[in-house]
């Protein structure tokens, strides 16, 4: 679908462009017609660049992001794979069998979850998560009863939750007794074909592409546009289908991208042997501050791998966690108003 947009607006332009287009098209056609897809998303900055974006926002008195969270965020990865029964370029939302994603940085694992079968399988890295955000988590020992069930989930062990229990439950929360929860915001078929064309045209309009080779045989293929202007036209594009979008996805106006950068933003696709390896987007100068010089953000796709379910992981109650969860922080909060 992505490479139908790339190769249809490189068709309005230079040779160059036509063949940028095409490569494009073919790679993520590959890509569509896989059933199974892996990838590594990683932002490629420095935990400097991270507290000067935050200074930038100005931030209240005391909510500055921390020396700790700065440097988790810039060493982290995300991996992504997802599984389905059908080519994903065909699949609905009950042809996916499996999910797995894990958040990672130098010194480890932080958190990973798996959606395999009828279960959701989980693990953490509570303390480091704890640490960083600024939450000590408390020892095991000074927990009430009722949340003896998350003993695993503090000592970093697998755990597992019925999937179709957790979304009844998280689905209710915050509902009036009673209420059905509310349907999944979803785009119909033809919306999605219009939004898709849209995109196109704007493409056509305002993305340059250019082809280089590596020594190593890979292609680079760089697609350059300004932000403002690209977002702007695509905006004004899709404004008349506006009333077919689901509720709460609101466009911004015009007005309110006035001050949005105009800078140019370059995206590096990577093939090799005409598949789709790796892209790149260089943010840096968006942030229009002369401290932010590493920002990036790069994909790396891998070779598709089935998730799994993870051996001895132990079966937790939806209303246990909660309920344990909700223990544990009504004895933190007494064990803070004691010492204060």
């Amino acid at each position: 679908m992505v490479g139908a947009v790339l190769a249809g607006s490189a068709a309005c332009g230079t040779v160059e462009q036509l063949s940028a287009g095409k490569k494009l098209d073919q790679a993520f056609d590959k890509l569509a017609r896989e059933k199974t897809i892996s990838f590594e998303l990683d932002l490629d900055t420095d935990a400097r660049t991270l507290k000067a974006l935050d200074a930038s926002s100005d931030p209240e008195p005391g909510d500055e992001m921390s020396d700790e969270v700065a440097d988790l965020l810039s060493g982290a990865k995300i991996s992504v794979t997802v599984q389905s029964k059908k080519p994903i370029e065909e699949s609905g939302e009950k042809d996916y069998v499996g999910m797995a994603m894990k958040i990672s940085n130098k010194d480890g694992d932080l958190t990973e979850y798996r959606v395999v079968g009828d279960y959701t399988y989980i693990r953490c890295d509570v303390d480091t998560l704890g640490r960083a955000m600024g939450f000590p988590v408390p020892s095991m020992k000074d927990l009430p009863p009722e949340a003896s069930g998350l003993k695993k989930v503090f000592e970093g062990e697998w755990v597992k939750i019925d999937t179709k229990e957790m979304e009844k439950t998280t689905a209710g929360m915050g509902a009036e007794p009673g209420a059905k929860p509310a349907p999944e915001p979803t785009l119909d078929a033809r919306t999605q074909k219009r939004l898709l064309e849209a995109l196109r045209k704007t493409i056509a309009r305002e993305v340059d592409f250019k082809t280089a080779d590596d020594k190593d045989g890979s292609e680079h293929i760089t697609a350059t546009a300004p932000f403002r202007t690209l977002i702007t036209e695509f905006l004004g594009e899709i404004r008349p289908l506006a009333k077919n979008l689901p509720p709460g996805m609101e466009l911004p106006t015009d007005k309110d991208l006035k001050d949005a950068p105009n800078t140019e933003v370059t995206a590096d696709f990577t093939l090799k042997n005409g598949e789709l390896t790796e892209v790149s987007v260089d943010l840096a100068k968006l942030a229009e501050n002369a401290k932010v010089k590493k920002l990036g953000l790069v994909v790396r796709m891998n070779e598709g791998q089935k998730p799994t379910a993870p051996a001895g992981a132990t079966e937790l109650n939806i209303d246990e966690i909660l309920g344990g969860f909700g223990a544990a922080m009504m004895d933190e909060d007494a064990f803070l108003q004691d010492a204060a």
